[in-house]
């Protein structure tokens, strides 16, 4: 009762009331800001595994010591391994595509329907066209940002240059040139995947690619040397190859273990195998080293309103001299008035703690919403999504998180009245009441 009314303003004790409220309030922001910027850095992370593990898988298998012609049967046989998902093949390789607004370098990478249903982030962000009769379609796949960047639409060509499988003459080898309708354009929310995937028939790819080997056929016997061209062909038998495999497992955070399960994968061929934490171990340890340091630096928004509950509490202190050596004379004890002190500075952590809490948590939860407002208020693109890879600003909640903020702001609150309290209790009734 008597913390409360110490809490409550009078005329007197006005502006003590008015530095508990500020105090107040600094907590709750401190508190907020935690939760939403440990919420967006959440998100931020989150989207991009997603983003990242939707189309890469979480191990990428090379081939080695032989050609890659047997792609169907390791993918089949890598899906027999408990705890792997799925797995697909494909073609890839790099050109130089140009339209009519532009060019860029692109990388293309060849799939059949099959395979394109399992990845269901791609297959899904069909924004025009789609991926219907996939196999028997004549035209590429492109994101919405290089779609912009050649300056083309649906059905528009796009020309695709290769230095590499073009044909041989006395001075070398001439560029491959060659257009393709646009069908398909996806928008997965990413930038580097929207502005730099392309995506074709599996066997158009290997044909554009020159992915296979003309071999004779089984039983064949030598041809004469004056056979015709359709003699030769039909002679021949086209051998198609795949450039490597996507394997996407149960649990991201066990690739040792499962690198180790598909090594032992009895009668599968040799494998390179490459995890995701590998290729993007640099970009994912600065996320977690910035989410420490972020969290680090925004405690001392806590801490500061923190002090600011000793400092309130020593004005209020001073100011209840008398009041605190009443009650001593009728016969509080020490541990009463501290009890007294600590509940008024409590009371003052508890509330902004609970109001950053709330506060936080409707922040977090319209974290795009409030930032695309504020962009169209102020004209300026926040969050550009050149610089931060995603077109939108995600937010994750973790309650674990959220638990240490909280418990962290309440420790800090009850920590910072000790002193305070401690000093109220020692006063000397006699020494404060001998003027009076």
């Amino acid at each position: 009762m008597i913390a409360a009314r110490y809490l409550r303003a009078r005329r007197k004790e006005a502006f003590i009331s008015v530095i508990a409220s500020l105090t107040m309030v600094g907590v709750a922001i401190g508190v907020a800001t935690l939760i939403v910027v440990m919420s967006v850095m959440n998100g931020f992370r989150g989207e991009l595994l997603d983003k990242i593990l939707g189309l890469n898988g979480h191990f990428t298998a090379y081939p080695i010591e032989s050609q890659f012609t047997d792609y169907k049967e390791t993918v089949d046989a890598l899906q027999t391994v408990n705890g792997v998902k799925f797995a697909v093949y494909y073609a890839e390789g790099q050109v130089l595509a140009s339209g009519r607004g532009g060019s860029t370098g692109v990388s293309v990478r060849g799939m059949d329907e099959e395979n394109l249903k399992k990845l269901t982030l791609l297959y899904n962000s069909a924004e025009q066209g789609g991926f219907d009769s996939w196999d028997q379609n004549d035209g590429v796949a492109i994101g919405y940002r290089l779609a912009q960047t050649l300056g083309v639409g649906l059905g528009d060509q796009v020309q695709i240059i290769n230095p590499d499988s073009g044909a041989m003459t006395p001075f070398g080898s001439t560029p491959q040139i060659k257009s393709y309708p646009v069908r398909t354009i996806f928008n997965l929310g990413m930038v580097e995947f929207d502005s730099l995937f392309m995506f074709m028939p599996l066997q158009t790819a290997q044909d554009y690619f020159k992915l296979y080997d003309d071999v004779l056929k089984a039983g064949q016997g030598p041809l004469d040397p004056m056979a015709s061209d359709e003699e030769i062909d039909a002679a021949y038998e086209r051998i198609y190859r795949a450039s490597g495999a996507e394997i996407f497992i149960d649990d991201p955070d066990n690739v040792s273990v499962m690198r180790e399960r598909i090594a032992a994968t009895p009668g599968l061929r040799p494998l390179l195998l490459n995890d995701w934490q590998q290729r993007n171990e640099t970009f994912f340890s600065a996320l977690q080293v910035e989410r420490v340091v972020m969290f680090t630096i925004l405690s001392m928004i806590v801490l500061v309103a923190a002090f600011n509950i000793i400092s309130s509490l020593v004005m209020l202190v001073k100011d209840k001299s008398k009041d605190i050596a009443v009650l001593r004379t009728m016969g509080a004890t020490r541990g009463a008035i501290m009890r007294i002190f600590s509940i008024t500075g409590t009371t003052i952590g508890v509330v902004g703690t609970l109001s950053g809490l709330v506060l936080g948590l409707i922040v977090a939860a319209n974290a795009e919403a409030l930032r695309s407002s504020i962009s169209n208020l102020l004209g300026v693109t926040l969050f550009p999504p050149e610089v931060f890879f995603l077109s939108s600003l995600p937010s994750k909640t973790d309650p674990t998180e959220v638990t240490v903020v909280v418990v962290m702001a309440l420790g800090l609150s009850f920590l910072a009245t000790l002193y305070p309290a401690w000093r109220a209790a020692q006063y000397d009734p006699v020494e404060a009441l001998r003027y009076e």
